[in-house]
C-alpha cells in the first residue's frame, strides 16, 4: 500500500518529508520519491528500491524548499522503476496518489489527442495532466483540482503541489485514508497519522467526497455542502485529535 506525506511550512521540508516516509515503510512499497517548490518551480528526486537509495540520491543533489510532497508506491501500472515513481509531475504541478483511476485509459487518450506527452505507465501521471490542461485554461490550482476531481473515477487519495508563488498544496480522498495535521504556522498532510507523530498530535481525517486547499496557516475544506475552514488549530467539521 502506497504512503504520502505533504508538508507546507517555514522550515526545509525535505528531512520532514523522509521522517514521515520512514514512519510509513510498514505499508510496503518498491519505490519512493519527493518534490518541492524551489524559486517558485517544481523539482523532483525519484529512486526505485527502498528509501535509502533515494537518500543517496539527495545527498548528491540535495533539495531545498519548505514546501514539498513525499510518496512511496507500490507497483500497480507499470513497474517499480524511477520513471513510474511518484511524484508524476508537469511544470505547473506534481501529484501524488493512492488507490486506482479507474478511468485513466479514457482520459489519456483525451489528453494524448491534446498533445500531451506522457512519460510513464502510471493512471497517476493522468492526473498531473488533466490538471495541468485545465490550468492552461486559465483556472485557478483551486479551480482546476475541483474540474479534475469531477472528471476522475475510483478510488483514491491525491496530494498535489502547484508552481507559482503561492504555497499551497491540494488534498483530496475518495476512498483511501487522508489525513490533515495542524501545526504552528505549518501544515501537513498524510496517508496515516503515524506519518506525522513527530511533528504534531493535531490531526483530522478527511471526509470521503473532501477536498482541501492546505496553506502554513490554514486548511480549508471543500465538501458537497458549504466549505468548513480551520485555522490550523481547529477544523470545525471534524476536530483533530488532542
Amino acid at each position: 500500500m502506497c504512503g504520502i506525506i505533504g508538508v507546507v511550512g517555514r522550515q526545509d521540508a525535505i528531512p520532514l518529508i523522509m521522517d514521515g516516509l520512514r514512519r510509513l515503510e510498514y505499508r510496503g512499497y518498491d519505490s519512493a520519491g519527493v518534490a518541492t517548490l524551489v524559486d517558485g518551480g517544481i523539482v523532483r528526486r525519484r529512486a526505485e528500491g527502498k528509501l535509502r537509495n533515494l537518500d543517496r540520491k539527495l545527498a548528491l543533489e540535495p533539495l531545498e524548499g519548505t514546501i514539498g510532497i513525499g510518496h512511496t508506491r507500490w507497483a500497480t501500472h507499470g513497474g517499480p522503476t524511477e520513471n513510474n515513481a511518484h511524484p508524476h509531475a508537469t511544470d505547473k504541478v506534481a501529484v501524488v496518489h493512492n488507490g486506482i483511476i479507474e478511468n485513466y485509459q479514457e482520459l489519456k487518450a483525451e489528453l494524448a489527442a491534446k498533445q500531451r506527452r506522457f512519460e510513464s505507465q502510471t493512471d497517476t501521471e493522468v492526473g498531473a495532466h488533466l490538471v495541468t490542461d485545465l490550468l492552461e485554461q486559465g483556472l485557478s490550482p483551486a479551480e482546476a483540482a475541483a474540474a479534475a476531481l469531477k472528471r476522475i473515477e475510483g478510488a483514491f487519495a491525491l496530494l498535489m503541489l502547484f508552481s507559482g508563488p503561492e504555497p499551497v498544496l491540494i488534498a483530496a480522498r475518495q476512498g483511501p485514508p487522508l489525513a490533515i495535521g495542524y501545526g504552528d504556522g505549518e501544515m501537513f498532510v498524510a496517508s496515516d497519522a503515524i506519518a506525522l507523530a513527530s511533528l504534531t498530535n493535531r490531526v483530522a481525517y478527511l471526509h470521503d467526497g473532501d477536498w482541501a486547499e492546505v496553506t502554513r496557516d490554514r486548511a480549508t475544506i471543500h465538501r458537497a455542502g458549504p466549505a468548513a475552514s480551520s485555522s490550523g488549530r481547529f477544523c470545525s467539521a471534524q476536530p483533530p485529535a488532542s
